[in-house]
């Protein structure tokens, strides 16, 4: 079982705010996204700027991609991007056109995807796909739970390279423990520290706890 990734999602309304926060934590994480707020705001710019700082790191340009795969990833690769997220709704053809283009596409799971879907995706040759518990379900109160992680254990078996994501505290990361998680996915858990820094590398010795 490997060593699950840490990435910092930069969901922020404004780029000066989204630089400000990942200069603090860019050199603790290992992947460095470009969230889907951020880049309905002020597009590959945000992706051109977070490669100009962190050069070494992987960035994803979380578009949610739901048309036009191939012109939205030459896009973001073009700009710097390594990943790019296609919405689980997006037709195979989108998807692999999209990964013609870049260098990995992941899916990002919401509503109603099947594990049908999974397998379609898998057999595109698409093999990462990010498991959430939405911005708008946490606000609901919905929280991580046994069916949850039912399914990321499901997705896990089938073969894909799954990422988690909503509202993970180091607090959280033992739910997971025993399970091979490609990428835990944190904005606020980092940002709205009080110490980001302090809280990455809390983020990063847990990880490195239960999975090292």
């Amino acid at each position: 079982m490997s060593l699950p990734n840490l990435q910092i999602a930069c969901d922020h309304s404004d780029l000066p705010t989204a630089l400000a926060d990942i200069t603090k934590v860019g050199d603790v994480v290992d992947i460095i996204e470009a969230g889907t707020i951020l880049m309905l705001q002020v597009g590959e710019y945000a992706v051109k700027c977070f490669r100009a700082l962190y050069p070494d790191k992987k960035i994803v340009a979380d578009t949610k991609c739901a048309d036009a795969g191939g012109t939205v990833a030459k896009n973001c690769s073009e700009a710097g991007a390594n990943w790019m997220t296609c919405i689980c709704s997006a037709t195979i053809p989108t998807m692999i056109a999209a990964a013609k283009e870049i260098e990995e596409i992941q899916v990002e799971l919401y509503g109603d995807w099947t594990y049908e879907n999974a397998q379609q995706w898998l057999d595109a040759g698409i093999t990462q796909a990010i498991y959430h518990q939405s911005r708008d379900a946490l606000f609901a109160g919905e929280t991580w739970g046994e069916k949850d992680l039912k399914r990321v254990k499901k997705l896990i078996d089938m073969g894909m390279k799954v990422s988690v994501t909503g509202g993970l505290s180091v607090e959280t990361l033992k739910l997971f423990e025993g399970i091979d998680v490609h990428t835990f996915i944190t904005g606020r858990g980092i940002t709205a520290a009080s110490d980001p820094k302090k809280a990455a590398l809390d983020f990063k010795a847990e990880i490195k706890r239960i999975w090292g």
